[in-house]
């Protein structure tokens, strides 16, 4: 835990929620054990988009879409979002969402590996969400750089591994060492690229926010 758990709390209750629609999913999915972003993540997420009314948005880890289907909501009225999911069992289950929620034609659903598609898109993208495996981040910042905009926005979810990345590599479990020393580099390179500026922000799990110059 980054944040004091009855902040959170006591933040997290002033929260308005959202359609009847999403709640249900966000239901279904903590039902389901999958990960959606945390509460204190979507309120933000939303004013970022109140502020931006991004068009042209790519999302990296679909899940179940409940992000998508949150950005699609909170972004421009005409926006497009494109979201990369390789986990053969929430893609369809992120299709149904879609469709329930009327949003097939706004949403594009890349279904595979990130690092291929990425490679692959052309862009340029105003609004890029990253929520996908971290330890891949470090992997995927040349394309998302590549494809962002200048003025662009990044964001990049469950950066502070609950607060284990200020330890020592050797002092986490064995087996989240690489992700540990990855995510490192990651925010160590978003800290200092000549064409980013970026705060890091404990809020849920840790969060990025950086814009393109």
């Amino acid at each position: 835990m980054i944040v004091d758990e009855r902040i959170r709390a006591y933040i997290n209750s002033l929260d308005m929620g959202h359609t009847e629609l999403l709640e249900e999913i966000e239901r279904e999915a903590k039902r389901d054990f999958v990960p959606v972003i945390r509460r204190e993540m979507q309120s933000f997420l939303k004013t970022l988009l109140a502020v931006r009314q991004p068009r042209a948005i790519l999302e990296v880890g679909t899940a179940v879409g409940f992000s998508a289907l949150l950005m699609c909501e909170h972004a421009h009225p005409e926006a497009h979002i494109t979201t990369i999911e390789k986990y053969e069992k929430r893609i369809p289950v992120a299709r149904e969402n879609f469709r329930r929620a009327g949003a097939e034609e706004r949403i594009t659903l890349l279904e595979g590996d990130a690092a291929e598609y990425l490679g692959q898109l052309c862009g340029p993208f105003d609004f890029i969400f990253m929520d996908a495996a971290k330890g891949q981040y470090i992997h995927f910042l040349p394309d998302v750089l590549r494809l962002l905009e200048p003025g662009g926005i990044l964001v990049s979810d469950n950066v502070l591994q609950d607060g284990e990345l200020i330890e020592s590599r050797f002092a986490v479990e064995r087996r989240n060492r690489t992700i540990h020393s990855r995510m490192r580099e990651y925010l160590y390179e978003l800290k200092h690229h000549p064409q980013l500026v970026t705060s890091i922000l404990p809020l849920g799990d840790g969060v990025t926010l950086s814009v393109k110059q």
